[in-house]
């Protein structure tokens, strides 16, 4: 568990108010569980998996740079940064030269982000 003076300022007044604090849009402990799940899931391609999943670290402040673009954020990425790197990944989809692993890496990613900031209710 995450020491208190090691959350963010939105995350301890969330704690504070007897609310789970949020990724994105998202309860924390969805994007936890979503992450937690896609790791037991065989039926998506390695690299879109991969995507997925270096989204949903990301997201939740488990790596220090973004998986799209490689920018770094202080603290757990907000809203305004999640919703950057959707753009960031929409542009790679749309270069018809981006390679095929990279394409579905960063399919991954749009994905798992998208649903992060609430623009889709699907969950991967």
């Amino acid at each position: 568990m995450t020491a208190p003076e090691d959350r963010t300022p939105s995350e301890k007044r969330a704690t504070q108010q007897g609310r789970e604090a949020l990724v994105g849009v998202r309860p924390r402990g969805d994007v936890d569980l979503a992450l937690k799940y896609l790791t037991t899931r065989s039926d998506a391609s390695a690299q879109l998996a991969l995507g997925v999943a270096a989204a949903y670290r990301w997201a939740l402040g488990l790596a220090a740079q973004a998986p799209v673009t490689g920018s770094s954020a202080r603290h757990t990425p907000d809203l305004r940064l999640l919703t950057a790197e959707v753009d960031a990944a929409v542009v790679q989809l749309e270069d018809p030269t981006t390679q095929p692993g990279a394409r579905d890496f960063t399919r991954g990613v749009h994905e798992a982000l998208a649903w992060v900031c609430g623009y889709s209710d699907t969950r991967i």
